[in-house]
């Protein structure tokens, strides 16, 4: 009961809004009715017998409906409200049964074409029959009779009192109802029409409304009056109540806190909280979830210390997010592996080319999978230079085993939180970036890749590495403990894909977690059929060119490879290719001519001149230069070991910028070639009279490692022996002072890099030979390998007969005439 003027009523939005009348409730003739009576269909409202409202229709059928009854002499109409607000056109079945049979008082066109129209109802009606639905509804109706209380039934009389009494105060309460409106209440005679002008008035729901028209006793109608007239004034004197107490006893600081105090109270005593339906929509949710009792004994403790939490502090925001992860984890739910072993070698292989060992052991962990049903995910390693496609074959993984794919990258990360997450009891609190993948994937058993966990730096926050390894061991990741979480997580089922550059770098306990897939990088046989069938499409469909505009041949991408790139990945080699697709794209939007064919004259001139001349054999004319390999992390090389003498003092000089490892294996060379100076013919008076200077050429290169030790002794005993080493041959090992040789890694790529280089001879350590055999017999043909133990046979294998052009005489005539003097 909040607005009473006709001109205020007109210009609200809404479709009903009571109206104040002086008239009492007008009685109708029963035979003044007609034996149809169009039927109108009313949205949130219920009209009461006696009441005046006013009425928008927007509908076709209710306008048209209007017009047809404002003809009619009596403009009678049965008033129905709808079951169901959002139902655009109700049928019959769509209304209440029971209304009101209400005259048309005043009709209004509305400037938005609607038409307003004002009603007087007259008698509570049931439908009996359906008369028609078009172009708007008819019935037949019977008119239900009202059971009036005898005149001296003292319990309606006071029913009306109190009724009376409780719609003054709540005028008096309310600051929104016009004082005007107790003189309106007064002036109402009938009691009749005192409770059905109230009823309509009070805030109740449409069906409230309804179930009170449907009631045929006025006595038990003024007592559902009285119930929620005496609620509604416990509201409101609540209300007022707190709105008191809240500018008595706070300052403005706390204001803000308490009007959503406020609120929260209101919405509490009405019934309707908020909070408690959140509180109820998760308990719902946690009943849907597949966890065990532990976990949901846990869920129900936190959420029962939610309830108990005031909004406004700042542990309830905490205390929710926590809530709601749990629910967003995907506990106990799986994606259904794919066990179809010849699609997913067929996936493997048609996105990257090569890397076999890998493909293998995919399809050996599905062969297991599919047997076994049930197996602890393995912690693979992909270890290798950049890019040879270690993180794109995480992707390819996933797919061909038909799991979620997700990606992070440790690279820089020093922060142990980012692991393990933070303690909830902090302000901004999350999970680590495990956990927060996990949800984001939606399943328990996706394909994880951790992208450069070499990469992983220790900081003032703790030692990720060291939190890494309750991840990526087998043993404990089935329950694996998030600091926000606080709850043991199972790991186990999700297949990690770890990718490193550098395994030096990596803990060694963490290094022991994990299984070591060396990629060790392409050769150039390799590099030509990736480009052809991968590269060169790829960047031709991101560059909106067909295949008929670029064209390149396998001998034009090999001319790219040698003379543009120096890498074991491709990534070099694709911003070439693509450096050559802009300009045939920069052709064709300029419409320039231009031959769609790549030629290596096109090359010369898109590319410039050759970047690279590199792995070239340049011919041991001289002695003391021998043909070494090297490792480097693009891939292997090959690297020339020079020495020279010149008259002095046996003084030793080593340049090239080599490191502490390369100058040791110098020392411990000299060493052993002293040492054994008889079994090589080299007068040991030789090392007195000559200094000796150790070069590697390209000196602004930094050089290191422990695979020159042979290189720099045949090197010596050439020089001092005054032999020639043999004609493109090549060498990697490392000595001891004993004279041992050792084995060295890094051998498919120095192999590589001596095919390359168009070496025909290698010597190795014995213990690598294994390490040949696992290389693709195609790459080395040609090649002649030899495998030796000791350093005495790597000299009788590597040094000629052949005298250099300048020989030189190691002890002077002077020298020599001098001793046999003595």
């Amino acid at each position: 009961m909040e607005k009473f003027s006709l001109s205020s009523l007109l210009s609200q939005e809404t479709e009903f809004i009571p109206l104040v009348t002086n008239e009492a409730e007008n009685e109708i003739n029963e035979q003044e009715i007609p034996t149809e009576i169009p039927i109108l269909p009313l949205r949130n409202t219920v009209l009461f017998p006696g009441v005046v409202s006013p009425i928008t229709a927007g509908r076709d059928k209710s306008i048209r409906l209007i017009e047809d009854v404002q003809a009619t002499p009596d403009k009678l109409v049965g008033v129905v409200a709808q079951r169901d607000v959002d139902t655009e056109n109700p049928g019959f079945g769509d209304m209440y049964e029971v209304g009101t049979l209400a005259k048309i008082v005043r009709s209004f066109k509305m400037p938005d074409g609607n038409t307003t129209i004002i009603i007087q109802g007259k008698r509570r009606f049931r439908i009996t029959e359906i008369i028609a639905s078009e172009p708007y509804h008819k019935a037949k109706i019977e008119l239900i009779p009202e059971e009036k209380p005898v005149e001296d039934d003292t319990v309606f009389t006071g029913q009306i009192d109190s009724i009376k009494e409780l719609a003054n105060r709540i005028i008096e309460e309310s600051p929104q109802i016009p004082t005007e409106a107790q003189g309106a209440l007064k002036n109402i005679t009938s009691d009749t029409f005192l409770l059905h002008f109230i009823a309509s008035n009070m805030s109740m729901e449409v069906e409230g409304k309804q179930n009170l028209l449907e009631t045929n006793s006025l006595r038990q109608r003024a007592k559902i009056v009285l119930e929620q007239l005496t609620r509604e004034l416990q509201i409101l004197e609540v209300k007022n109540e707190i709105q008191t107490k809240v500018r008595s006893e706070f300052d403005q600081q706390q204001r803000e806190y308490f009007l959503q105090q406020q609120m929260r109270t209101i919405q509490e005593e009405l019934g309707g909280n908020s909070i408690e339906a959140e509180i109820e929509e998760m308990r719902n949710r946690a009943s849907e979830k597949q966890w065990d009792a532990k976990t949901g004994e846990h869920f129900e403790k936190e959420l029962t210390k939610l309830q108990r939490l005031n909004p406004q502090v700042p542990e309830y925001s905490i205390q929710r997010n926590y809530l709601e992860l749990l629910l967003d984890l995907p506990w106990n739910e799986f994606s259904k592996d794919n066990f179809d072993l010849k699609r997913a070698r067929k996936i493997l292989d048609r996105d990257h080319y090569g890397l076999d060992e890998v493909k293998e052991r995919i399809i050996e962990y599905l062969a297991v999978l599919k047997l076994k049903n049930d197996m602890k995910s393995p912690i693979l390693c992909l270890y290798g230079p950049p890019g040879v496609g270690k993180t794109s074959l995480g992707k390819s993984v996933a797919e061909a085993l038909g799991r979620e794919y997700i990606r992070i990258s440790l690279g820089g990360l020093r922060d142990e939180a980012e692991i393990r997450g933070h303690r909830k009891t902090y302000i901004g609190a999350m999970p680590g970036r495990i956990i927060q993948s996990l949800k984001k994937a939606g399943t328990s058993n996706p394909v994880f890749v951790l992208d450069e966990i070499d990469k992983l730096t220790y900081g003032g926050q703790g030692d990720p590495s060291s939190a890494m390894l309750e991840v990526l061991d087998p043993e404990q990741n089935s329950a694996f403990y998030d600091n926000f979480v606080e709850l043991g997580y199972d790991l186990s089922k999700v297949l990690f894909i770890a990718t490193a550059n550098n395994l030096g770098s990596i803990q060694p306990a963490l290094r022991d977690r994990m299984e070591i897939i060396d990629i060790t990088g392409y050769t150039q046989e390799e590099k030509v059929e990736i480009g052809k069938q991968h590269l060169w499409p790829k960047l031709l469909r991101e560059h909106g060119l067909k295949k008929t505009q670029a064209v390149v041949g396998k001998r034009e991408l090999s001319t790219v490879i040698e003379s543009y790139t120096r890498e074991s990945g491709v990534r070099g080699l694709e911003k070439q290719l693509a450096r050559l697709i802009r300009h045939a794209a920069k052709s064709i939007a300029m419409e320039e001519e231009y031959s769609p064919k790549v030629t290596k004259e096109t090359i010369r001139e898109i590319l410039k001149a050759p970047r690279f001349t590199h792995d070239r054999y340049q011919g041991n004319d001289v002695a003391g230069v021998v043909t070494g390999l090297a490792w480097t992390p693009v891939g292997g090389d090959i690297l020339f070991i020079e020495s020279s003498l010149h008259r002095g003092n046996g003084k030793t000089t080593i340049t090239g910028n080599l490191g502490d490892v390369m100058k040791e294996s110098a020392t411990i060379a000299l060493a052993y070639l002293k040492s054994h100076s008889e079994e090589f013919g080299i007068p040991f008076e030789a090392f007195k009279y000559w200094d000796i200077n150790i070069h590697v050429p390209e000196g602004a290169v930094p050089k290191d490692g422990p695979s020159a030790g042979i290189t720099i002794l045949t090197a010596l005993a050439s020089l001092f022996t005054q032999r020639r080493v043999k004609a493109r041959l090549a060498m990697t090992g490392e000595i001891t002072l004993r004279g041992k040789v050792l084995p060295v890694g890094g051998i498919k790529e120095k192999i590589l890099a001596a095919k390359r280089a168009e070496i025909k001879e290698i010597i190795l350590c014995e213990q690598n030979r294994k390490d040949i055999e696992e290389i693709n017999a195609d790459y080395i043909k040609g090649m002649t390998f030899h495998y030796v133990d000791t350093m005495s046979q790597v000299v009788e294998l590597s040094l000629t007969n052949q005298k250099p052009k300048h020989n030189i005489q190691l002890v002077p005539e002077e020298k020599k005439t001098a001793k046999t003097a003595q």
